[in-house]
């Protein structure tokens, strides 16, 4: 457990930092501490009965490393999945009124909608406002220009009138 608290005691103190800083530090101080962290697993892993529940979390980790240690090669990818667990959080709330969606396709619907809201917070969007926008030019928007319409392209309509002004 040390061993994981001192990687995650670099995590913290670069979170927030720009991608390429962070990889960069990551390279410096992390990277020695993740390989020490391998050697070590290898090392008590082999000391251990392969029934044993410590040796079967190990054996997890161990073969699934290189997917736990890409974070060390891109600065984008974080540590742990906590943001992503929390953004999940509210699915799991609303699961049970999310059973009488009334079919497989209002479910499919429901999943689309709540998919299109989340990326608008995810772009830092207020959802109503860039839903209400985009129902109100949808119909008279070009098909081959539905992408400006995404929550990432998307910009409010006062700032598409200060543009054309």
């Amino acid at each position: 457990m040390r061993r994981i608290d001192a990687i995650f005691d670099v995590e913290r103190s670069i979170s927030g930092l720009p991608a390429e800083q962070r990889l960069a530090l990551r390279q410096k101080h992390v990277a020695p501490l993740v390989a020490e962290l391998e050697a070590w697993m290898r090392a008590a892993r082999g000391k251990m009965s392969r029934h044993a529940e410590v040796a079967k979390a190990m054996d997890y980790m161990l073969k699934r490393w290189d997917t736990f240690s890409r974070f060390l090669h891109d600065g984008r990818i974080c540590l742990s999945n906590n943001a992503a667990e929390r953004a999940l959080r509210g699915v799991a709330l609303g699961r049970k009124a999310w059973l009488f969606a009334g079919s497989d396709r209002g479910g499919d619907r429901a999943a689309a909608m709540y998919s299109l809201i989340i990326s608008a917070k995810l772009n830092d969007v207020d959802p109503r406002a860039w839903l209400a926008d985009v129902l109100r030019r949808i119909a008279d928007h070009p098909a081959s220009r539905l992408h400006e319409l995404l929550p990432w392209n998307w910009k409010r309509p006062d700032a598409r009138a200060q543009q054309a002004a």
